[in-house]
């Protein structure tokens, strides 16, 4: 695997970093309300073939959880997402998030997780987002929510005209709508939370999470293990 950055670079002139989207076909997407399920749970996911994993800070726990793996599972490479504001782009990354999700764009929010340094995957629904995003030299985005938007006919629609963008499809995808995503030229790979069912996390099941990621891990005919990632760009002029 590619090492992504040991620490965050500031500014405009930061360097390329890896690309999240090449480090595997899914990035599981955790929300957890125990931080304490964080270490097993990640270490399940990377047994699995998902080194990439997404913790949500959608609840108090996820800070905790972010930074628990950070320290504890060195196969992972954990990111925060739903980041809405600057102050939780700079928690997340005093937390040990190696790269950052959002929802949707704004321009403050936008400029802040470029100027983190780590990768960052801003989350679009619509062409002109994806082109206000390409004009900051972003081409690397979160496509949310996938099914509710449009699914895999509007991302294969948004190929041809916008050949440079690339898309991590999210939401309301399973394990039965994966392969359809990752077959198209745009989506080098999903994220869903269909790896961690609640009900697995609630018993501690690791083994069934292991299992699911393994599957997860080879939809599309994709191995586990992870290939050389390209790099993406981390500046540009402001979103609009």
């Amino acid at each position: 695997m590619t090492a992504m950055p040991d620490a965050p670079a500031s500014g405009p002139s930061a360097p390329s970093v890896p690309s999240v989207l090449d480090l595997a076909p899914a990035i599981p997407v955790v929300t957890l309300h125990d931080a304490g399920d964080a270490v097993p749970l990640a270490r399940a996911l990377v047994a699995g073939g998902l080194p990439a994993v997404e913790i949500t800070l959608r609840t108090p726990a996820g800070l905790d959880a972010v930074r628990a793996v950070a320290r504890d599972v060195p196969g992972a490479i954990v990111g925060a997402g739903t980041v809405l504001t600057e102050r939780q782009v700079n928690d997340a990354l005093d937390a040990g998030a190696r790269f950052l999700v959002s929802p949707g764009c704004t321009g403050g929010l936008l400029t802040a997780m470029l100027d983190s340094g780590v990768p960052v995957l801003p989350g679009v629904a619509t062409a002109s987002e994806a082109m206000a995003l390409l004009e900051r030299g972003v081409e690397d985005m979160k496509f949310f929510p996938a099914e509710a938007a449009g699914g895999v006919r509007y991302l294969r629609s948004l190929a041809a005209p916008l050949p440079s963008a690339r898309f991590c499809a999210t939401g309301g995808i399973d394990a039965s709508r994966a392969a359809d995503y990752l077959a198209l030229p745009n989506v080098p790979c999903v994220g869903g939370s269909w790896m961690v069912p609640d009900d697995a996390v609630r018993a501690g099941d690791w083994g069934r999470i292991e299992r699911l990621a393994r599957a997860a891990a080879a939809v599309g005919g994709t191995p586990a293990a992870t290939p050389e990632p390209r790099t993406v760009n981390s500046a540009g002029a402001p979103c609009r």
